[in-house]
């Protein structure tokens, strides 16, 4: 099974990456209400932690988001579905006890984990990113200082230019007499 396929069916709902019922279903080889059904019968597996329904108005968006054909006016689904956190995804897998189910539940962990390393090497290339711009923002800044005066008092920066010069320095190094 492609992780890329299972990783489009991924989302975030309440701040959990989640996969709807219909989904999964799917993925397993089963119909939806067969998955619904079992994970009915084993509802103590499935705190709200592994697994939430969604309100409608999740749903509405969630069609809006992944295209879904059918709604409830043209014969779809009647109920919002379910939606399952990657440890109620692991749980699906006790629940079916089909060989299927267990490669399938592997497989979709597998695109969980891709997910979360992907997101903390973006984490910390946006870091470096932030730190990279402050350092040279703060560069950048003093350039144009720099050019600022430069451009609006030249004769400020001539005349400091002649004292410069007409000051006595002391020589450096060796010294003889004359």
């Amino acid at each position: 099974m492609e992780l890329q396929i299972i990783q489009k069916k991924i989302f975030e709902v309440r701040g959990h990456r989640v996969m709807i019922d219909f989904h999964l279903a799917s993925l397993y080889g089963v119909e939806t209400r067969a998955l619904v059904q079992a994970v009915k019968r084993n509802i103590k597996r499935f705190p709200a932690r592994y697994m939430f329904q969604l309100s409608k108005k999740e749903f509405k968006v969630l069609i809006s988001q992944i295209v879904i054909s059918k709604t409830e006016k043209r014969g779809g689904t009647q109920k919002p579905p379910y939606a399952f956190t990657e440890h109620g995804i692991t749980m699906l897998s006790a629940v079916l006890r089909s060989d299927t189910a267990i490669k399938t539940s592997i497989a979709i962990v597998d695109a969980f984990i891709l997910l979360k390393q992907f997101n903390n090497n973006f984490e910390l290339l946006n870091e470096r990113i932030l730190e990279l711009e402050a350092k040279f923002n703060t560069k950048i800044e003093n350039i144009n200082e720099v050019i600022n005066f430069l451009l609006t008092q030249p004769d400020l920066l001539l005349a400091e230019m002649k004292t410069v010069e007409k000051t006595k320095r002391s020589t450096i190094g060796f010294k003889t007499e004359k």
